[in-house]
């Protein structure tokens, strides 16, 4: 025995000292259990009421702890019919304290969250719950909201095209559940706002995140992003797209491992020669010019696209539409598009409508946008092989929740196949067997064209079949509650329909659920006892069979999605089996296997259809599964170093925006900003330490002018005996206030406010988007300095702390300029303004509806014919932006439009 195994026998790991340490607490809830058992369905509420006047009263809340999960167990008791374990209580514990609940599949992590969820929602301040996709947060939230409404709290659902008010009502309750992606759209769209009572977001306070593993890790590689289309280049996508399937492999090098494309000199030489006769590169140009960076870009792309993107693995063509597919989960994910033209240049290749490039408008990653919650937790069923990353980067700590009852599961060896062909048919003969013995059997797929293919094989023996993936994404729970019936054969790809439980036997609630769908009439109560009867008689026949069987047909690069496959069979103690059949064709295999594997199974002289067991074959793959984790971890590791330098500029630019956006009176501001920039203009015209016949006076008055509008009599101040710089500038500044005062009086004191506010967070909208888009630049080009033996991360942070530093000095000027350039407008003017925007309008709902230009009533203010103000019929249909058909003058949407 080794020293640490022996410590470990003596002291016990860490995590049983954790869990130990859970057990008083977990004893003086159990204690509490008859005080509120006796409890009426109003003294819970009320008991909830007492508690949040003493967490206001400044009581702590892991005081309170004890109390709060009794109640909240007893309302779940009376809501669901559910009384928590004490296991459950455990993670509850662990979630409160922050950190990752690691609890098997089917040990009800659903209800663990409602514990802690409460807890930390009596201080008012708002909990959310986060899911993986748009139908879990509906599910849990409805299913949920039963205990919460039990307990008094009020329970919300945040989703994607949510309308505005229900969304600002859905974070406005005690708690809100969410998507990760929703949760950060909805925090990029806040700091787009331009009023603070627009904002739909409160606080982040305490979040629970579930299938942390999922969101936090797997979906960090990518960040955020609210973009707006850019210029359109459809055609040049097409051109380049004829052309990449000219290319041979002597024209470009391809590096699987790190999804890379390179082209080679020849490829270069051919490229250069194809391009001029297409007319796309101009002649005596080549592409190392300056002048041809966009071009080279557009055919990188193009290549990538064709060779490291496969159709119905990576994305599936649906309605004219590529639509991505998350690798992870095999989920389809709409609305999501590849950055960098990338998207466009697989819409060319599918021959699918190709949309404009997009401009960054705001974006962040999602470690920085769970990092910004004071209190983070998570639950999953695997977290600890990427322990060292939760703490790290979340400063999460992993526990691992004991399992209720003991896992009964038998996880046997993988069976190793020489190739593809050969494996498939030991997948076909091993589902034979467990579907004659009706024992049910998952079956985990990497891609839909794989899972397709394998359907085929079944259907030739005639085996019936259901498949999941993301062509079947809207029936997903209904295959997922089926797939644990006696006989059930289901194929899905990879991670689909987590967080619904498989059943043995099939699921209760939903056949009671299709039961009432065929027949509307039939008595509820009478209905669930027949199929509750019938269901523990298949269920009993299912646990003679040997439970479920989860068959993997390949190692994915992660051992946590692979441990996420298993456990979907032994929950609950239940009995199962799993097993992983592999090749030495799969991609794992061939491109981070070790030749160590290779020399291994040649020396065994393996023959044909004979597949290799044992333990050394699982060995060499787990380590080669820790290789591609290292390897993952560096990328987000690094992803995240750099997104850290735009973070810190990202939190200053949002702060202020939400200072400007909360104030009454910017004028302070504005006079400072104003003062500065007339500090820098001196500095630059009139250096300080200089001399009169020094100074480049023609310089400031003409900077003046510009930037100040004003023209005050600079050469003969400068002229005068004893003027010193110190002495201009107060001048300068005396001349700008008194402009500035004068137009002031023009506009009166509120218009001026608006105005003001408005330039404001309009300039730091645009100055920020300039920025994103300047640092994007900047990160593709940093990587090369690496070759000048120069850090690129130490590169990027000082130049983009000098663009940091330069957008806030234009941000002044810029501003200082729009407000000494504003002028009251006259009635002409204004109306002819109000025409331009009306005519805008009319275009853009044109264009968004597909529809030519339509000529609608003038905005002259004057009443529309026949217009009766009780009768919206014969207001016409005029646009948000129009004129009001009333006469009023005013915009639709202020006037009549409000009514509607």
């Amino acid at each position: 025995m080794g020293i640490g195994s022996f410590a470990r026998k003596v002291f016990g790991t860490p995590n049983d000292r954790k869990i130990k340490a859970t057990r008083p607490v977990v004893e003086k809830i159990n204690a509490l259990e008859p005080e509120f058992e006796a409890l009426s369905d109003e003294g819970i509420k009320q008991k909830t009421e007492e508690l949040k006047e003493r967490v206001a009263q400044g009581a702590k809340l892991d005081d309170l702890l004890p109390e709060a999960f009794a109640n909240c167990r007893e309302a779940a008791k009376r809501a669901l019919g559910l009384r928590a374990f004490d296991t459950q209580l455990m993670g509850g514990i662990f979630l409160h304290q922050g950190n990752i609940s690691e609890m098997k599949t089917g040990e009800g992590k659903t209800l663990v969250a409602t514990f802690p969820a409460y807890l930390n929602a009596l201080t008012g301040r708002g909990v959310h719950v986060v899911t993986v996709n748009d139908y879990l947060a509906r599910r849990d939230a409805e299913w949920m909201s039963k205990v919460y409404s039990a307990l008094g709290l009020t329970t919300g659902v945040s989703y994607s095209q949510q309308p505005e008010e229900e969304k600002k009502a859905a974070y406005a309750c005690d708690v809100t559940y969410a998507t990760n992606t929703e949760l950060g759209f909805d925090y990029l769209r806040d700091n787009t706002k331009t009023e603070l009572n627009q904002l739909v977001q409160r606080d982040h306070f305490f979040a629970i995140v579930d299938e942390v593993d999922s969101i936090l890790i797997d979906e960090a590689r990518t960040p955020l992003i609210i973009s707006g289309p850019a210029q359109d280049r459809s055609e040049l996508y097409k051109a380049v797209d004829v052309l990449i399937p000219e290319l041979t492999e002597a024209h470009f090098s391809l590096d699987e491992k790190s999804r890379n494309v390179s082209f080679t000199d020849e490829g270069n030489e051919f490229l250069e020669e194809r391009l001029t006769a297409l007319g796309l590169l101009p002649e005596g140009q080549n592409l190392y010019d300056p002048e041809s960076t966009t071009l080279v870009h557009h055919v990188n792309q193009g290549l990538r696209a064709h060779l490291l993107f496969s159709k119905d693995k990576d994305y599936i063509v649906r309605d004219d539409q590529v639509v991505l597919i998350d690798e992870f989960t095999g989920r389809m994910m709409p609305g999501r598009r590849l950055s960098d033209g990338l998207h466009q240049a697989i819409e060319a290749k599918e021959h699918c409508s190709i949309k404009p490039e997009n401009v960054t408008i705001a974006s962040v990653t999602f470690q920085n946008y769970f990092r910004l919650y004071e209190k983070l937790s998570g639950m999953t069923g695997t977290a600890q092989t990427e322990a060292e990353e939760f703490m790290e980067i979340y400063k999460l700590g992993v526990v691992e929740v004991p399992t209720n009852r003991p896992v009964a599961r038998d996880d046997q060896h993988d069976q190793v196949y020489r190739t593809v062909k050969e494996k498939f048919d030991g997948i076909v003969a091993a589902i034979k067997v467990a579907h004659e013995k009706g024992q049910p059997t998952l079956i985990g797929t990497t891609s839909i064209e794989k899972s397709e293919f394998l359907s085929g094989l079944l259907t030739k023996e005639g085996i019936k079949h259901n498949v999941l993936n993301a062509r079947q994404h809207e029936q997903e729970a209904q295959i997922v509650a089926d797939a644990g019936k006696f006989g059930a054969v289901t194929i899905a790809t990879n991670m689909a329909g987590r967080g619904t439980d498989i059943q043995l036997g099939g699921n209760v609630e939903m056949k009671v659920l299709e039961a009432l769908a065929a027949n509307p009439e039939a008595d509820p109560d009478a209905l669930r006892s027949e199929i509750e009867a019938a269901h523990a008689d298949e269920k009993q026949r299912v646990l003679d069979a040997g439970g479920l069987f989860v068959l993997g047909t390949e190692r994915h690069e992660s051992r946590r999605i692979d441990n996420q496959l298993r456990g979907r069979s032994g929950r609950q103690g239940d009995p199962g089996r799993s097993a992983f059949f592999l090749s030495l064709e799969d991609d794992l295999m061939r491109i981070f296997g070790s030749e160590r594997l290779d020399k291994v199974l040649s020396s065994l002289g393996m023959k044909e259809g004979e597949a290799i067991v044992h333990p050394w074959v699982n060995k060499s793959l787990e380590r080669a599964q820790a290789k591609v984790e290292g390897r993952n971890f560096d990328i987000r590791k690094q992803l995240l170093k750099f997104d850290d330098v735009m973070n810190d500029q990202r939190k200053v630019i949002f702060k202020q925006r939400r200072e400007v956006m909360g104030a009454s009176d910017l004028s302070e501001i504005v006079e400072d900003m104003r003062h500065e920039v007339i500090e820098d203009l001196i500095d630059i015209h009139l250096p300080p330490k200089t001399y009169a016949d020094q100074w480049d006076v023609e310089g400031i008055e003409k900077d003046v002018a510009e930037i100040l509008s004003i023209k005050p009599p600079l050469a003969e101040w400068c002229d005068e005996d004893g003027v010193d710089q110190e002495v201009v500038r107060e001048r300068l500044i005396e001349a700008a206030d008194k402009f500035m005062a004068e137009k002031l009086e023009a506009f009166g004191p509120e218009t001026m406010r608006n105005i003001e506010k408005q330039i404001l967070i309009n300039t730091i909208d645009a100055k920020w988007r300039e920025h994103l888009l300047t640092l994007e630049h900047l990160r593709s080009v940093v990587g090369f300095r690496g070759y000048a033996q120069r850090d690129p991360l130490n590169e990027y942070k000082t130049e983009s702390f000098q663009l940091f530093e330069s957008l806030l000095d234009s941000l002044r000027q810029e501003v200082t300029q729009k407000l000494s350039q504003i002028r009251p407008m006259t009635e002409e003017e204004q109306r002819a303004l109000m025409q331009q925007l009306a005519d805008q309008q009319r275009r853009l709902q044109a264009a968004a509806a597909g529809a030519a230009p339509v000529a609608q009533q003038e905005a002259t203010g004057e009443v529309r014919e026949g217009f009766d103000e009780a009768n919206p019929q014969t207001w016409g249909n005029p646009g948000r932006n129009d004129t009001c058909p009333c006469g009023s003058g005013k915009k639709f949407k202020h006037c009549h439009g409000k009514l509607t």
